[in-house]
């Protein structure tokens, strides 16, 4: 066994590594840039090597740098964790032509799985379901139904060319495949100057499954059943669950049948990942492979009870896999919820900075350690409360993992989770996710990958999120104020006649998604340890809170119930959030309700002829100058945040009148960067 490893990456995955080396008695090092010389794996690992300045090109993907690294500190072993050189197969040789060995497959395996072109010859010369088609180009519309026919319904027709939904039709019989050859030959040929046709499956409502794999250096693979994957936004996965809900237990059995079988068609030495989309027949066909350690890979731990850094090591130390394929269990169901520093209000764009509270919910699993038999809830993160999310890197705060016997176990145990994690100082998606996790269609499995698509059209506003119960949003911020009115009475040296008094009736004023307001009625008195609050004359809830006045993230009961949230106070109002949903309340007096009525409402400023930054970022270019004529659709600046460019464009025409930011400025969110006539 290695007595010493060191982490090719950042960030909560070398965070993870550390945690079973440690446990496995070896010593790790942790490589760093500048922009994360104070970051949380580095502070973990046994020791640390400067790579170079904030840009991955410079340091964490610098194969030279981190391969002097290794020499420097004798490291033995190299675990490249998920992004940056993981997949890279030149990475891999290299290393292993060093004499240092590396923690993953061989740089031949990697090779073959990363050309897909390639991998998808090799999966169906290992007799893996591929997408059936045509590949080859199609002459005639008669040909095309005899070609549709054999491939069978529905199919779907393409131009070689196509793009921007040209050229593209779905045939779901023959007089469809006739008709929608022609069409698709003339658009082409019209649209891009190239008629070639072809004609390729079409899967009907596709899910994303995967299966684990993991295989060793004396010819043993075996599958440790899949994930669920099919939660995504953009192809970013959100949520994945372990085993799916979808699948029976026999289609399973037959997807990770065949995955071994191109494992071993490539010598698969590692963990890895076979990844399938699946259609609503349950009929299965390969995507890709990811030779590498998934981010999704706690949930297969949860329910398998192994540790999949762990396998990965002693694999590449030369040792057999411990077990056979009939020794895998499947105990249990997990969820995983990818917490991301981006603005779910502002169309998920990307936010840094400093995180000034960061409070994850209480945890009874961890990274390495015995999953415990009734479940629970892990956090694996490479952040700390005071802690930067630089604009560098990738977007992830944390992974939040959950267990539980069933699935209805494990959504309600992520639900009560993700209510109690408390981010603050940057956007994150905790709320986005949480609604998510308790949409009627998740629970009942109604999903596919288009489902965000689908469901959030226009994004997420936490304010136009339904609850189950909206009055006991109220009901919630009723007792947080009551609560606070009985400790400001309780303060001593209060003049006779002037103390505070706490009285049992409010008004919760609420503006809703419109900015329409409602005054409701709420009556809240005290009954012992809880407190009885009584919504519009109708709802009746007795609350008692587990934790002090001060706890953003609040624990209790509700009616005998168990219940978590988040009740902030700002300003005069309460934001209450839970579920995904938000109320925004003001508590007050009847007659304070009837004046605050009257007040006039302060109208946001006109910020029209400004150009703001949707979000913080290094402004890499300015497109225009001062005096400048700018169209509607013309490019204007460009930010990057978070490895992704985005550039902003004019919205209408005007003339540049000022340029307040200047190139290679880091911008806060909603900084001015143009002013317009």
């Amino acid at each position: 066994m290695f007595k010493k490893i060191l982490i090719a990456n950042r960030g909560e995955i070398a965070c993870r590594v550390i945690k079973t080396a440690r446990r496995m008695g070896i010593a790790t090092v942790a490589v760093y840039s500048d922009a994360d010389r104070d970051a949380r794996h580095v502070e973990l690992a046994d020791e640390s090597v400067h790579i170079g300045p904030p840009p991955a090109r410079e340091s964490y993907l610098s194969m030279d740098r981190i391969i002097a690294a290794c020499t420097q500190t004798g490291a033995q072993a190299v675990h490249p964790g998920y992004g940056f050189l993981s997949e890279n197969a030149e990475f891999s040789r290299r290393v292993e032509e060093e004499g240092i060995v590396f923690i993953g497959p061989k740089h031949a395996s990697i090779a073959a799985m990363g050309d897909k072109i390639a991998s998808k010859k090799l999966a169906k010369a290992a007799k893996v379901n591929v997408i059936p088609g045509w590949n080859e180009p199609i002459e005639t519309a008669e040909q095309a139904v005899r070609i549709a026919k054999d491939i069978g319904y529905p199919v779907m027709i393409k131009a070689s060319a196509g793009g921007g939904g040209k050229g593209l039709r779905v045939a779901f019989n023959d007089k469809e495949a006739f008709e929608g050859f022609t069409s698709c030959r003339n658009e082409a040929r019209n649209s891009f100057g190239d008629d070639r046709v072809f004609i390729e499956k079409f899967i009907e409502e596709p899910r994303h499954i995967e299966i684990q794999v993991l295989g060793d250096g004396h010819g043993n693979v075996v599958y440790l059943w899949e994930r669920e994957c099919s939660i995504q936004r953009r192809h970013q996965k959100l949520i994945e669950e372990a085993p799916s809900a979808f699948l029976d237990r026999e289609t399973a059995r037959r997807m990770g049948e065949q995955a071994v079988a191109l494992a071993k068609a490539v010598d698969y030495q590692s963990a890895g990942t076979v990844e399938f989309v699946v259609g609503k027949d349950k009929g299965f066909y390969f995507l890709e492979m990811n030779t590498r350690l998934q981010v999704e890979h706690p949930v297969t731990e949860c329910i398998t009870g192994l540790d999949l850094v762990e396998q990965m090591i002693r694999v590449a130390a030369g040792e057999k896999l411990a077990f056979a394929q009939k020794d895998v269990k499947l105990d249990g169901w997990a969820l995983e919820c990818r917490i991301n520093a981006e603005d779910p209000s502002r169309g998920f764009l990307p936010s840094t900075g400093r995180l000034i509270k960061f409070q994850p919910p209480a945890t009874s699993m961890e990274a390495s350690l015995p999953v415990p038999a009734e479940g629970g809830v892990r956090v694996d993160t490479g952040v700390y409360e005071g802690g930067e999310i630089p604009m560098q890197y990738d977007s992830m705060i944390a992974k939040l993992i959950v267990k539980g016997r069933d699935r209805a176990e494990a959504i309600a145990r992520m639900r009560d989770a993700l209510d109690g994690f408390v981010i603050r100082g940057i956007s994150n998606n905790v709320g986005f996710q949480s609604a998510l996790i308790g949409h009627p269609r998740f629970a009942t499995v109604e999903f596919n990958t288009g489902f965000v698509a689908e469901n959030y059209p226009n994004g997420y506003q936490a304010s136009g999120a339904r609850h189950d119960d909206p009055a006991f949003l109220m009901a919630l911020a009723g007792a947080a104020h009551r609560r606070l009115r009985e400790r400001a009475a309780g303060i001593e040296g209060q003049l006779h006649g002037r103390s505070v008094v706490v009285p049992t009736e409010y008004v919760a004023v609420v503006k809703d998604a419109d900015s329409h307001r409602h005054d409701t009625p709420v009556v809240v008195e005290p009954d012992g340890a809880a407190l009885n609050v009584t919504v519009g004359d109708v709802k009746r809830y007795a609350i008692r809170f587990d934790g002090p006045i001060r706890d953003i993230g609040v624990t209790g009961t509700v009616n005998g119930r168990r219940f978590a949230a988040q009740i902030e106070r700002k300003g005069l109002d309460y934001v209450v959030v839970q579920g995904g949903a938000q109320v925004v309340a003001r508590m007050l007096s009847r007659r304070a309700a009837e004046l605050n009525r009257l007040m006039p409402e302060k109208q946001p400023p006109d910020l029209s002829r400004f150009l703001l930054s949707p979000m913080p970022g290094l402004l890499v270019d300015v497109a225009v100058s001062v005096g400048q004529q700018v169209r509607a659709g013309e490019r204007l600046a460009v930010i990057e945040a978070m490895k992704m460019e985005n550039v902003l464009i004019a919205q209408r025409d005007a003339v540049v009148k000022k340029v307040s930011a200047g190139k290679g400025e880091s911008l806060a969110v909603d900084q001015v960067i143009l002013e317009f006539e």
